[in-house]
């Protein structure tokens, strides 16, 4: 998610997203009279409905067939706990998760902590389309009056397929239920802002970064720019991906480790459960310390099909170090 994340984790071409809703992937083509979105509000999710649409569109030679951005707003302030993804067709027909390039939502009314100047990137999908449950008792902070937006694209090379939909389900606390709000960090190795696409190497393009033949590891420093207490890490990955992880070079430790499932010829499947990092205690990351995201990737030897990779997460913390841990009083 391709979070950004796509994870990925998903880049933009031209003027920022939020200003005209345009994608990176080599000007996606927007399938404006072909597809609507609709909204459904319940007390306890809030459920984005995408198509149908027909695949693949007429726009040869691209990656994905975009949908118009669309704009909305919540009845009331609300906290989404998690969220989830599906591709389908309009008949209720399950379709592989490679038919989605992406699901990425935006909240054009609160800045960005990671990419200075740029709307919050607050949850989203892509191949992995992972379920989130975040830890009880926290959550993203949705107002009343913000104006959130959806950016969403089906495969353009997915098989002839007819009435294709897709669907984003962000879960939400009971109105009753004390929340303490979390911040949203987005993180990867492949450059993750628009402000920053100048710096990318010259093995970098918008679909993520070249993957050699054999085994190959990417790292890319990084620094935060706030403190915080990590709760739940949001992973976003593409085929071939063996591994992606965030270390703290100053502290010499690796803090996240994520490992996905892939076919016999690396095929994405998915990240298993315990492979998405979530504990109410945390571990704290700090704007002095030095850090470290890798991703390794295997391209099969005799593959000649060029592959490009994403190692992305979408960080959910809290301001601020994490509590120390409580110890019993002596006796």
């Amino acid at each position: 998610m391709s979070w950004i994340l796509t994870l990925a984790i998903t880049l933009f071409l031209g003027a920022p997203a939020w200003a005209d809703g345009g994608h990176s992937h080599h000007a996606v083509p927007t399938l404006k009279n072909q597809v609507t979105t609709k909204v459904t509000v319940t007390d306890d999710t809030v459920t984005l409905t995408f198509g149908p649409i027909d695949l693949p569109s007429s726009h040869d030679g691209e990656l994905a067939a975009s949908m118009p951005k669309h704009i909305f707003q919540l009845p009331k302030d609300m906290y989404m706990v998690g969220y989830k993804s599906a591709v389908f067709t309009q008949d209720g027909k399950e379709l592989p998760r490679n038919y989605l390039h992406h699901i990425l939502m935006l909240n054009n009314d609160k800045p960005s902590v990671s990419c200075a100047g740029e709307p919050l990137f607050f949850s989203g999908a892509g191949l992995e389309m992972t379920e989130a449950r975040f830890p009880e008792g926290y959550g993203v902070k949705l107002a009343k009056n913000d104006h959130l937006m959806s950016v969403v694209a089906f495969y353009h090379k997915a098989p002839p397929t007819k009435n294709v939909m897709a669907s984003f389900t962000m879960y939400m606390a009971p109105a009753n239920k004390p929340v303490k709000e979390m911040d949203v960090y987005q993180v990867g190795v492949n450059v993750v802002c628009y402000s920053k696409f100048g710096e990318r190497g010259s093995d970098q393009t918008d679909e993520g970064i070249e993957i050699k033949p054999g085994v190959q590891v990417h790292t890319a420093p990084l620094k935060f720019n706030m403190d915080g207490c990590v709760k739940f890490a949001y992973p976003h990955g593409h085929d071939e991906l063996l591994m992606i992880a965030l270390e703290n070079k100053t502290k010499q430790r690796t803090l996240l480790r994520t490992v996905p499932d892939v076919d016999l010829n690396g095929t994405f499947r998915e990240f298993q459960p315990h492979q998405v990092y979530k504990d109410v205690k945390g571990f704290s990351v700090t704007t002095t310390d030095e850090y470290e995201m890798v991703m390794v990737h295997h391209h099969p030897l005799q593959k000649e099909e060029l592959q490009h990779g994403m190692g992305n997460y979408l960080l959910y913390m809290t301001p601020g170090a994490c509590p120390a841990p409580q110890t019993a009083m002596a006796p």
